[in-house]
């Protein structure tokens, strides 16, 4: 009864985080949105009420993500995960694509355009908690416990490399490999796939000119100030401008056409120039009670897949998170990785919010 109570209040915590965190988004959408979009599409709200319209589809997400039995969720996990899959496909092969900013990632369906690859950070995360939870006595083979994994990370890292998307192979195969890490995987085998996977990504890096560069760059943005270090510069800018505690909600002046992707990608320097030292530590530790409580909801579960599943989704946020803020302090090479809940972006924040929803489906599980 105790650790029913211990649950359902870490619980009631863990979605007040996500809840404060949807509301700073729409907040800070529309600070840093609200010029852009008056100039382009005559209405400061234009992001701003996209964004409502993306937690009204979220909501949706999350009530489907709440309710469904995980005992489902569990059997269904590798028809999903493959669905998902051929969805991420589809750009690739099919008329429906949307090409935006150089890449073939987004569907049109209906006049409706999506980020498939969102989806498929979920499934993927979903099917691999339903495989450990099924192979702990096999934790030791490679044959039964590590190919299967294996092929079916190189199918997603083909797809999604060919779109390209960078970024998200990386977060996938990086939060793959800690879930492997935390369920106690045959430790030769994992530094193995390690020590090969880390090669293999500096190969796809250096043999794309555009990825190179943004190396180079994020080692010295000053050597193309006007050019791909541009942004990063600008990011600085506005972070350095912000000061101990910020020059005000929607008082940033590098939004003004001064730092691009200022609502999606680097809203988080809108963030700091605005709050300043003390908000952007704020946040930061919004980001890592998010990652506290989804671990302590883990702890005391008891079904080893809602357990893996819980702590695999709690990490994907958490290193979306962590990238998109060393991105915007130039600590890590441009990606397009909005930060979670907040970023302008229907798919991602629908998704996230459908993460909320798994998270908290498996506490009410525990505790019903």
């Amino acid at each position: 009864m105790l650790t029913q109570q211990k649950i359902k209040h870490d619980a009631t915590i863990f979605i007040s985080i996500v809840l404060t965190l949807i509301t700073l988004g729409i907040i800070f959408v529309y600070s840093s949105s609200s010029f852009y979009a008056l100039e382009k599409f005559g209405s400061p709200l234009y992001y701003a009420q996209r964004q409502c319209y993306g937690i009204v589809l979220g909501s949706l997400f999350f009530y489907g993500a709440y309710n469904i039995p995980l005992s489902s969720l569990q059997s269904l996990s590798f028809f999903i995960f493959s669905s998902s899959l051929a969805l991420t496909a589809l750009p690739l092969i099919s008329h429906l694509t949307k090409r935006m900013h150089g890449s073939s990632r987004w569907v049109n369906l209906f006049g409706f355009i999506f980020q498939p690859s969102e989806i498929l950070k979920i499934t993927t995360i979903i099917y691999v908690a339903s495989f450990l939870a099924r192979k702990q006595d096999q934790r030791e083979s490679f044959k039964k416990g590590y190919l299967p994994l294996l092929c079916i990370s190189m199918i997603v890292s083909v797809i999604l490399l060919k779109q390209p998307d960078f970024g998200c192979t990386a977060t996938i195969l990086a939060t793959v490999l800690i879930m492997l890490f935390i369920a106690k995987m045959n430790m030769k085998y994992l530094m193995m796939l390690t020590s090969v996977a880390l090669p293999l990504a500096g190969i796809v890096v250096y043999f794309q000119p555009y990825r190179w560069k943004r190396i180079l760059i994020y080692l010295d943005p000053w050597k193309d100030p006007q050019g791909a270090g541009f942004q990063v510069i600008q990011s600085l800018i506005a972070i350095g401008s912000g000061g101990l505690w910020g020059t005000g909600i929607a008082q940033s002046k590098q939004k003004f056409f001064y730092l691009p992707m200022q609502h999606t990608d680097f809203i988080f320097a809108i963030i700091a120039e605005e709050t300043g030292f003390i908000g952007t530590t704020c946040l930061i530790s919004l980001f890592a009670l998010f990652l506290y409580f989804g671990f302590k909801i883990s702890w005391q579960l008891k079904n080893l897949f809602a357990i893996y599943m819980v702590q695999g989704l709690t990490i994907l946020v958490s290193i979306q998170a962590l990238i998109n803020i060393f991105v915007s302090t130039g600590l890590a090479p441009t990606k397009g990785i909005g930060l979670p809940f907040i970023s302008y972006g229907n798919t991602a924040l629908a998704c996230n919010m459908m993460i909320a929803g798994l998270i908290m489906n498996a506490a009410h599980d525990f505790y019903e």
